[in-house]
């Protein structure tokens, strides 16, 4: 099992973590516009497996057509912080030491503290930004992590991505987020924030599970 949440000052909003708030569409970090969505995916633990190892080595970003570049682990100890289940109950911090894993091309896995350069476009809305893994985690049957916007982007936020198995052997690709508009035309327009993340949650699934599309 391997947990590890990361917190520093750099990232530029002040709800890190947020996505793994119960409430979070209901009660939204302030001025921000909160997105979740889920999909059946399959089942059974070659599926999870699967999905897993494709979204811990950035399939979902790179499938959704952004460039992953600029890939830097966290230096010295991790803070383990709180972390919390699906129910919202606060989990002990425990401190994780891993091996830091690669992809064929060498590019390190996600790892919390890992800081990447993610460029491209999704129907013409610009999703440039440096972003920063808030949290990992890789369970028996749970795996994923959150990337909160530490700079250079037009709206500032979190997203995370959670691949669960459950009892029932069903296999689920859940994504969440808020994005708090930045640059000025997003402010203006915030259909525009709506529009470039109901793009971006439909690249990411089909990145990670092309055949699959139940909604939940």
């Amino acid at each position: 099992m391997r947990r590890g949440t990361f917190r520093d000052d750099t990232v530029d909003y002040a709800a890190v973590g947020a996505t793994q708030a119960p409430d979070l569409m209901h009660y939204p970090p302030e001025r921000s516009i909160p997105a979740e969505q889920s999909w059946r995916i399959g089942s059974g633990e070659a599926r999870f497996q699967a999905a897993g190892e494709a979204l811990m080595s950035w399939t979902a970003q790179r499938g959704a057509g952004l460039e992953v570049s600029d890939v830097r682990p966290a230096s010295g100890p991790m803070y383990s912080g709180v972390s919390f289940d699906a129910e919202g109950t606060p989990i002990a911090p425990s401190r994780s030491e891993t091996e830091q894993r690669f992809d064929a091309d060498g590019t390190p896995y996600v790892g919390a503290g890992t800081t990447i350069r993610v460029d491209g476009r999704v129907r013409g809305l610009r999703v440039d930004a440096e972003l920063r893994v808030i949290f990992a985690v890789e369970e028996p049957r749970r795996v994923g992590f959150a990337l909160g916007t530490v700079g250079d982007s037009v709206v500032s936020g979190e997203e995370s991505f959670m691949i669960d198995w459950y009892d029932n052997d069903e296999v689920w690709f859940t994504v969440r987020a808020f994005d708090a508009p930045r640059a000025l035309l997003y402010r203006m327009l915030p259909a525009l924030t709506k529009r470039r993340r109901r793009e971006l949650f439909t690249r990411y699934l089909r990145a990670i599970s092309p055949l699959y599309t139940t909604p939940a």
